[in-house]
């Protein structure tokens, strides 16, 4: 049984924040090539309980993992979980502010290996929660870069900043169409008569385990050698052609998916963006090769329902989630079919949304 702050501490929480994980539904792996996301938060939060402590140390608590971590605050990196508090707490601590050592507890909805940010959930809900308690002027993007750094410096994923974007801007009713070069951003609707269904594949995957800091390091040469700053400044695929084979085939994912998230954020009816989607699945599958055979499987069984217009691999790949845009009313009913046939090829998922 989940232990409240009272009981773990012996004080009552001084302040209380929350953040959303993530789906993205178009624009993988262009966010840290300065190109277009096109994310959506998800019902599923992770909720951040501070006080002051009244030693020395920070104290972390994680109840849904049944973890907890003692450190000191100008001391080494702590391991897993409390590495994305400590990195918050240090980020503001070294800007200025005058924090104390706390005391923090932290309770997350958000399913850890899905793809679907729950790390960036934790950092947006950790400094909500520190700007809650110290009166910081902090704005929700100044939130998000904070939280980007975090990620960063601290725990090892050299990430762009969709993800901590969209923890801290986007709501479960829009798409964020967000410019991750300049940050321009506005609150997009869904396709009319449609809605979203997100799948966990039952795979999990650790960005800083897998190949996206590779992908990353790809993509860089490849803009290098084109006389580039970022894969977003080239606008034709035809220019990809003086690439080595593997870094064309990473390039020209990137190229294509941020056409298609500009071509969505025009405002095209369910049926064309179900289409962007699986385009953007077979490139990231083909060309970026950041798919899986379990996921390859969970899209195939969306696709082959009539009532989905389209689906794909969300997050960076390597395992975790998909997501499909299906007719209205339609999520959970999918949902269940979709796993029922999952799982009878051997696999194991679980809806994620609808709830």
């Amino acid at each position: 049984m989940p232990r409240s702050f009272l009981e773990l501490f012996g004080v009552e929480p001084k302040a209380v924040a929350q953040a959303p994980g993530r789906v993205n539904l178009l624009g993988e792996h262009t966010d840290y090539n300065d190109g277009f996301v096109l994310p959506c938060a998800i019902p599923q939060k992770t909720r951040v309980e501070m006080a002051l402590s009244p030693d020395r140390l920070d104290h972390f608590a994680a109840e849904d993992l049944g973890q907890r971590v003692d450190c000191e605050p100008v001391g080494p990196t702590p391991p897993g979980f409390a590495a994305y508090l400590h990195g918050c707490l240090t980020l503001v601590r070294q800007g200025g502010a005058v924090i104390p050592p706390v005391l923090m507890r932290v309770d997350s909805q958000v399913p850890m290996g899905s793809g679907l940010s729950s790390s960036a959930a934790l950092e947006v809900a950790v400094l909500r929660a520190l700007r809650e308690l110290f009166h910081l002027d902090l704005d929700d993007v100044r939130v998000a870069r904070l939280a980007q750094r975090a990620e960063i410096e601290y725990a090892g994923v050299n990430c762009g900043i969709m993800d901590q974007m969209a923890a801290s801007l986007a709501d479960e009713h829009h798409m964020l169409f967000l410019d991750t070069r300049t940050l321009e951003r506005r609150l997009l609707p869904l396709p009319e008569g449609a809605e979203l269904l997100v799948l966990d594949s039952g795979v999990p995957r650790r960005l800083e385990e897998s190949g996206y800091n590779e992908r990353r390091r790809e993509c860089e040469e490849a803009a290098r050698l084109l006389g580039v700053a970022a894969l977003r400044d080239v606008g034709d695929p035809g220019e990809l052609a003086a690439l080595p084979e593997e870094l064309a085939k990473r390039a020209r994912h990137v190229v294509t998916e941020n056409l298609r998230v500009l071509e969505a954020a025009q405002g095209v009816d369910a049926r064309r963006f179900g289409e962007l989607m699986n385009f953007s699945h077979r490139s990231l599958r083909d060309d970026f090769e950041v798919s899986i055979p379990a996921l390859n499987l969970m899209v195939q069984l969306l696709q082959g329902e009539e009532e989905v217009f389209g689906a794909r691999l969300t997050g960076a790949g390597f395992g975790g989630a998909c997501v499909a845009l299906v007719r209205e009313g339609w999520g959970t009913q999918l949902g269940e079919w979709v796993l029922d046939r999952y799982r009878e090829k051997g696999q194991l998922g679980t809806l994620l949304v609808p709830r």
